[in-house]
């Protein structure tokens, strides 16, 4: 049994949620968000919570379950306070900054790179080695600092590259006489 799915969703003042078949819609201060449930899993909205529940007792249906909840929990976190994710870029020379809504990176390369924020993602530079990605969605704010990342992952030797704020990159010992 999912002990996750298990718990209702509370949906806390200022953000309304409705359930309309297998979509869950959300709206609060921040924006709009909807979640399409698959349909092993049964939704239903009791007073002021959202209610999930598999459809049977399947294994199919019962993995489902914690994942639909924790998704819809997702949607409702995301209207009402967003998400956030920090990078740093460590090396000598490497760089960001914000131009206009675009991301300019120099990261060793003989060109600068430029990425452009998909729509409900907001980029900032408040420090020339540190990017900070936020928006509402929070698969696609994982997504956007997964594709900056990839332009110049870690490496472990010196450390050099661009990284998840929280990550601990492990270090190897470089060659011996």
């Amino acid at each position: 049994m999912s002990r996750i799915g298990k718990k209702p969703i509370s949906v806390p003042a200022g953000v309304t949620a409705s359930v309309e078949g297998q979509t869950v819609k959300a709206k609060g201060p921040k924006g709009e968000l909807s979640y399409v449930v698959n349909d092993e899993v049964l939704v239903k909205m009791e007073e002021d919570a959202v209610v999930v529940t598999p459809a049977d007792q399947s294994q199919d249906a019962r993995s489902k379950w914690g994942m639909s909840r924790t998704n819809i929990e997702n949607i409702i976190l995301g209207v009402t306070n967003g998400f956030e994710r920090r990078l740093e870029i460590n090396g000598v020379g490497y760089r960001a900054s914000m131009q206009g809504k675009n991301l300019q990176l120099a990261l060793g390369f003989s060109h600068d790179v430029v990425f452009e924020a998909p729509d409900g993602i907001t980029l900032a530079c408040p420090k020339p080695t540190e990017i900070v990605i936020t928006g509402i969605d929070k698969q696609q704010v994982g997504q956007v600092a997964a594709k900056i990342r990839e332009f110049r992952p870690p490496e472990p030797y010196k450390g050099k590259g661009v990284k998840y704020a929280e990550e601990r990159i492990v270090r190897k010992e470089g060659k011996k006489k």
